[in-house]
């Protein structure tokens, strides 16, 4: 696991927590923050899952796995 990986998650998580206390507080804007900063864990996310895939393949090629 990468740090992208790790913060994406955790950009996830926290926009999730900020989207409901809109939600509680009705809040719109704080909602949309949330749902805005859950896209962005999920690109980040994914571009850590990008990184290590081509990582874990350099491996395997320089082992002579594949």
């Amino acid at each position: 696991m990468n740090k992208d990986q790790v913060k994406g998650t955790l950009k996830d998580v926290g926009g999730k927590i900020q989207e409901e206390a809109g939600k509680l507080v009705g809040s719109s804007e704080q909602q949309a923050k949330g749902l805005n900063k859950q896209a962005e864990g999920k690109v980040q996310k994914g571009y850590g899952d990008a990184k290590e895939a081509v990582k874990d393949t350099v491996n395997d090629i320089n082992k002579g796995n594949r």
